[in-house]
């Protein structure tokens, strides 16, 4: 949610117009690293108005159905407003979108009731989108991390290129062994910044734009990840961990091979989210983005937390 493509308030006065809305105030928001987020205010209710940076409208439109449906069976998400026909229009020739705004605070850091809370409305969602009849164009599987893996390895130096080769090297050993892994839409990015908490109770869910068929156990990873580590150290909350576990499996209970798997799955989401923001460093200074309304995330963080990790993974 950094901001990539400015706008004046008249601008954002006319796209609003359509959906019968009067901005008075429009405020940047910082936080994530992909697209362009204002706070749209108006009289008496504020608004998200999201300018996708790397997606067309077609993929952008995508997301609709699947908030429309998360949002008729309880989970708590923005549901976009529509005009014409349609919630995705066109703002300086980017998909452009806006939905009401969710109040609540990051959890920062997370309570053990906070990370029960976030496990059952993912074991929700998992459930709610498992045969869900969407096909994306936007896929990041594992085929597409192992990917960027490939293109970013020579930039690393010897020591981290060993790292990498040891987790892929376990992945594929382990995933051999314990196949049933189920599959579905996931968040892909549920970190604490993308959830909104009153106290411990959650009230929204955010950032939809990694949605993503792949295995629910990434999702869990990502998820426990950061809902049960004790920043600024990478280590593991264990009670919060089984917390979080026990509360996702009241929803969907986990398959033998998806525990045998969890313990790899921690280390292989520090490790995609390392590779992820050595990426976007790599975009950013590519592309000569820089400034205080950029948002770039510490690549070292998770690559701290991988070591951590697989000092409990075992062939």
């Amino acid at each position: 949610m950094s901001v990539y493509t400015t706008l004046t308030l008249k601008e954002v006065q006319d796209f609003a117009a359509p959906y019968g809305l009067e901005a008075i105030d429009l405020i940047p928001i910082q936080g994530g690293i992909q697209n362009t987020n204002y706070f749209l205010v108006c009289e008496d209710k504020q608004y998200v108005l999201t300018v996708f940076e790397d997606m067309d409208e077609q993929a952008a439109g995508e997301l609709v159905p699947v908030l429309e449906h998360l949002g008729d069976v309880g989970v708590a998400v923005p549901v976009p407003l529509s005009h014409s026909g349609k919630a995705i229009h066109s703002m300086k020739n980017k998909p452009a979108q806006i939905a009401p705004r969710l109040m609540g605070e990051h959890p920062m850091p997370s309570t053990l009731e906070q990370a029960e809370a976030i496990a059952v409305a993912q074991a929700q969602m998992h459930v709610a989108l498992q045969d869900f009849p969407l096909e994306r164009n936007f896929v990041r599987d594992h085929a597409y991390w192992y990917a960027v893996a490939r293109e970013i390895k020579p930039t690393l130096n010897d020591a981290d290129k060993a790292l990498l080769s040891k987790l892929l090297g376990l992945y594929e050993a382990l995933t051999a062994v314990y196949p049933d892994r189920p599959k579905g839409f996931i968040h892909s990015d549920l970190f604490r910044d993308n959830t909104l908490f009153d106290g411990n109770q959650l009230n929204g869910i955010l950032d939809f734009y990694e949605l993503n068929k792949d295995e629910f156990l990434f999702d869990i990873a990502i998820t426990l990840n950061d809902f049960c580590t004790e920043y600024p150290s990478v280590e593991l909350n264990e009670a919060k961990a089984v917390a979080f576990l026990n509360a996702y499996e009241t929803v969907r209970p986990l398959t033998h091979d998806e525990k045998s798997c969890l313990e790899l799955y921690l280390a292989m989401a520090a490790g995609r989210f390392w590779m992820m923001r050595l990426q976007v460093a790599q975009k950013n200074a590519a592309e000569g983005r820089t400034g205080g309304d950029i948002l770039q995330k510490n690549p070292d963080e998770m690559r701290n937390m991988l070591i951590e990790r697989l000092k409990f993974v075992t062939a």
